[in-house]
């Protein structure tokens, strides 16, 4: 078997070696995303791989058919750069990737820290030697209460890293889980709303969640209140959080995605000109912790999502299905 590795990074190549010989697999590397002016590259190939910059489109899908490729999968768990739809109308099957939710989770958490804490004005201070405490008194955990959107497998670990803190824990989900249900306590989405100090988000990108925290859902909820995103940047309008961090009705603000960050965040940027203004304006806010999607990026996740990538296709062309396969 022949697999292309899109958007290879030099971090992945060992887990990519290793794999491709122990399943005894062909993989060619490029750095280049999937697209109309790179899919040349996959022509011979049995399958492809990509991360999240590769937009897989009718086109794309209609090219891949065109040169027997049948099999996709993303190293991530998001997959709405892909058109499911018309992947399955066209024959091609589509597998994401899986690792442990411990990374994120963690990060999760930091943010939380260092948004309640002050950490981002503590530490520009201390760069210029001001070392007041003026506008840095902070919160404890133990006397807040969280709000956790989506108990899915990130969710659930975010609850349990958050057991040792002592805090009232929340959390709004379609599909309610019983072993979570012994550790917080499922409330609707307007309790949350409106009860929570910090709210974290960890629900998946789909139509009924595009935007979902928006001027409606934050005037609902608490003066104050301090926002973590570590899940998708669309899930956020961003000009109604710029509004609510303006108005202070938002008290700080944790984000690890932004919308329309495709073609900045893993990218060195640092010679170029910006257009996302929104991401730059945020940026500026005492009170805004922003990092560049890397709540995922731990060595276990990386070799996972390798694994999965490869393995995936693998099963996909020897044996016609795999667990992680988007039905």
């Amino acid at each position: 078997m022949k697999i292309i590795a899109y958007e290879t990074r030099q971090d992945e190549e060992d887990y990519f070696v290793e794999v491709g010989e122990r399943l005894g697999v062909e993989i060619i590397y490029t750095k280049e995303a999937l697209n109309e002016e790179t899919i040349e590259l996959s022509k011979g190939c049995n399958g492809v791989t990509i991360l999240g910059h590769s937009k897989i489109n009718s086109a794309i899908l209609d090219k891949l058919k065109e040169f027997h490729i049948n099999y996709i999968s993303t190293r991530t768990i998001g997959y709405n750069h892909i058109d499911i739809d018309y992947a399955k109308e066209v024959g091609v099957k589509v597998c994401n990737s899986g690792y442990e939710p411990n990374g994120v989770a963690d990060f999760t958490i930091m943010l939380m820290l260092m948004s309640i804490r002050h950490y981002k004005q503590a530490m520009f201070r201390g760069n210029v030697n001001d070392y007041s405490l003026a506008g840095l008194r902070g919160r404890e955990m133990k006397d807040l209460t969280v709000g956790v959107l989506g108990s899915g497998r990130i969710g659930s670990a975010v609850i349990e890293n958050l057991q040792g803190f002592g805090c009232k824990v929340l959390v709004y989900d379609a599909f309610p889980n019983d072993k979570v249900r012994e550790k917080a306590i499922y409330v609707d989405l307007d309790t949350l709303y409106a009860e929570s100090d910090v709210i974290t988000l960890h629900t998946p990108l789909l139509k009924d969640t595009y935007h979902m925290i928006d001027k409606k859902s934050i005037d609902k909820m608490k003066d104050g209140v301090v926002l973590i995103n570590c899940a998708r940047g669309e899930l956020m309008d961003v000009e109604d959080v710029i509004e609510g961090i303006e108005t202070e009705k938002i008290g700080a603000l944790g984000l690890d995605v932004i919308e329309n960050e495709e073609g900045i965040y893993h990218q060195d940027r640092r010679s170029d000109i910006l257009t996302n203004r929104q991401m730059a304006y945020l940026r500026q806010f005492p009170n805004v912790t922003m990092t560049q999607h890397m709540a995922f990026y731990t060595d276990a996740a990386v070799k996972s999502m390798v694994n999965c990538g490869i393995e995936s296709l693998y099963s996909l062309f020897t044996e016609g299905t795999t667990k992680y396969e988007i039905k």
